[in-house]
């Protein structure tokens, strides 16, 4: 906490002096920031190229390992935990993270470029047709979605199981244990926000430039920094006024709303353009990406070195490590309770099949047209500027105008809700996991972006964008092989718990086991309170957790009482080789029954005191116990950790007196 703001101050100063720098470069020395973002781009590509291809090709090959072995029946939760959501909703969300601006800018450039330019056939060819959507398929296919892949399990796997904070340094609690909470934590941390931060920036000054490019064809207006900037400034705003009024709702309406405008769009156009041959075109597309799959997974062009690796595909690889905490963020939040082979397999495969209809329908019917009505015309256009494309393109279809307007409104409000949740996103990291920040902090996120996406189109266009997020993906892409490696080490370990033998005859306590019946009858009938319950901790659960540690470090076991998110109080044991010893009790809520009694202290909610444990197990509500019954149930659940650990340390328990009580 740092005075009536939530941050971590470390991760927060850390990660505005490393976006300063950059900026600085840009705004005071912009004659020379292209010529240093062109070498600092050069110079990683040259060395670390390879890296970012072998290291999405580790990534695919991990999400696929856990989904198809023995670690996918592992639930993102307790054991007994249900999904949030139901299926078609989940896969509506999922389905939903996959539109972006990206798809509208990449649509029709990015096949026409290669049709026009390919990697190594001859272009504008029937092999450069081929090369063209195959590798458009591979940029925008499942190794895409398995680098989210990677963030979102890691952040869902120990935020939902091992009740950690949802921040990119929980996922290495395996290898670091406590140590994520020092230096190397905040390093990770620092980043995540500094990519996510680069990453959006690049896809507004993508989208910006798109805007500029449809608002010339529709008005005339001149293409350059003279429109970009102003368009920067009011999309800004509209995306700060939703984050300082908090309509979520609205924002959700309007997400949801451009989903369907998307998708009516590329109805459209599947209907106007060669319909029959675009179906057709998608079944050898799909076959052509699966044919060159793993060439071109791991092909850097080793003997005959080209520019097209480093501006395409080292690129983009780049750019979805960027973006990885945020939409990983985004998938782990609404996939709680779902098991580990649900996740991954809808992950990588939802999304990523609507986005290669996506571009066939586009980049099929683009290169159809090229080829036809529009003599090469649409080609030589979208080589000149590939922000163009997609306005030039719909020249060539009916109701041009209408088409172009709709393509605008749609950037646009990609643009808005990206930069709402991406300052959401990168404020909750620098608050070291926290969600209830203050809209000073969440403001000054939205802003930041888009003052990073305004200064880089400055020193050196969206060049200068590409540059900052292939350097600040870098650092990132040792955190996600780190995360990998975290997932393998504590699923394993989950999985060693279960195989255990069967955990000995003895059970947690029950939900106000012991109270008297008077006092329970009371409970009944007067739901507690949010101040019952926290009184409840302060005086009465506090002093039984801390009493317990101190007796375990009596006993030579290291155990602390700690204060962690939402006003919970947990004993905590670290231990060497297996999950540390958690019992936690947190503020809860569940809905009350529409039958209670008229003089529940709330409207709609029962407010509970919640254990919560390391080990899986779904928590319960110790509300209304004594102290001597709070210890009791702590060694209930100590007793079954050391039996499911295999611990020598068990001896502790069956060798110590019987608790005195502490008052």
């Amino acid at each position: 906490m740092f005075r009536s703001f939530v941050i971590n101050p470390p991760v927060f100063f850390g990660s505005v002096i490393i976006i300063g720098i950059f900026l600085a470069i840009g705004i005071l020395v912009p004659s020379g920031a292209g010529v240093f973002f062109s070498t600092l781009q050069a110079g990683i590509l040259t060395s670390f190229g390879w890296l970012y291809l072998l290291a999405v090709g580790i990534f695919l090959i991990a999400v696929l390992l856990l989904c198809l072995g023995r670690y996918g029946r592992l639930k993102l939760g307790p054991d007994d935990s249900t999904p949030d959501f139901r299926f078609p909703s989940w896969i509506a969300m999922l389905f939903a993270a996959g539109m972006g601006i990206g798809l509208m800018f990449y649509a029709v450039g990015e096949p026409m470029t290669h049709f026009m330019a390919p990697p190594t056939a001859e272009p504008r060819t029937v092999e450069a047709m081929r090369e063209a959507m195959s590798v458009t398929f591979f940029h925008w296919g499942i190794h895409a979605w398995a680098i989210y892949a990677v963030v979102g399990l890691s952040l869902a796997y120990f935020g939902y199981r091992y009740n950690l904070p949802l921040t990119i340094r929980s996922g290495l609690y395996p290898l670091l244990k406590e140590r994520i909470n020092g230096p190397i934590g905040h390093a990770v941390d620092i980043f995540a926000i500094v990519g996510t931060m680069f990453g959006i920036a690049t896809s507004l000054g993508l989208g910006v430039s798109q805007i500029n490019a449809g608002l010339n064809y529709l008005l005339g207006m001149p293409v350059g920094p003279i429109v970009q900037l102003p368009l920067i400034a009011v999309i800004t705003t509209l995306a700060t006024i939703s984050v300082v009024t908090g309509l979520d709702k609205g924002v959700r309406i309007l997400s949801e709303t451009n989903l369907v405008v998307a998708i009516l769009l590329m109805v459209f156009v599947l209907i106007v353009g060669p319909t029959a041959d675009l179906f057709r075109d998608f079944v050898q597309n799909l076959g052509l990406y699966l044919d060159t799959l793993v060439l071109r997974t791991f092909n850097i062009y080793a003997y005959e070195p080209t520019p097209w690796i480093d501006a395409w595909t080292l690129f983009y690889w780049a750019w979805w490590i960027s973006w990885s905490p945020f939409v990983g963020m985004f998938i782990a939040r609404i996939s709680r309770g779902r098991t580990v082979r649900e996740f991954v397999t809808a992950v990588l495969f939802i999304p990523a099949g609507f986005t290669f209809f996506w571009m066939t329908v586009f980049g099929n019917t683009a290169i159809f047209v090229d080829t036809g009505i529009a003599a090469g015309e649409l080609g030589q256009a979208i080589a000149s500027d590939v922000s163009v494309g997609l306005f030039h393109f719909f020249q060539f279809l009916p109701f041009p105008a209408i088409t172009s307007t709709l393509a605008i409104l749609l950037v646009a409000i990609f643009f808005i809700t990206s930069s709402d949740s991406g300052s959401l996103v990168v404020d909750s990291i620098a608050a070291g996991g926290e969600t209830a920040t203050t809209t000073g902090q969440r403001v000054f996120w939205c802003v930041m972006e888009g003052v990073v996406a305004a200064g880089l189109l400055l020193a050196g266009g969206l060049g200068a964008l590409q540059s900052a997020t292939i350097a600040s993906a870098l650092p990132f892409s040792f955190v996600m092989l780190a995360l990998v490696w975290s997932l393998f080490v504590g699923m394993r370990a989950d999985l060693a718990q279960q195989a255990a033998r069967p955990a000995p005859a003895f059970a947690p306590a029950q939900p106000a086991a012991g109270i008297t019946w008077q006092r329970r009858l009371g409970l009944m009938l007067r739901a507690p309170s949010q101040r019952d319950v926290e009184q409840f901790l302060v005086k009465d659960a506090r002093p039984a957790l801390e009493q317990v540690a101190g007796e375990l470090a009596s006993r030579g076991r290291a155990a602390e009482v700690v204060e962690e998110d939402g006003g919970a109080i947990a004993l905590r044991a670290p231990a060497e080789g297996v999950r540390d010893f958690v019992y936690g009790v947190s503020v809860a809520t569940t809905p009350l029954a529409s039958i209670a009694p008229l003089g529940t202290g709330t409207a709609d909610r029962r407010y509970e005191a919640r254990t919560y444990f390391s080990s899986g197990g779904r928590g319960y509500d110790i509300m209304g116990m004594h102290r001597d019954q709070i210890i009791a149930d702590i060694l209930v659940q100590f007793e079954r950790y050391l039996h499911l650990t295999h611990s020598p340390e068990s001896q502790i328990l069956h060798a110590a007196p019987e608790h005195s009580g502490g008052g």
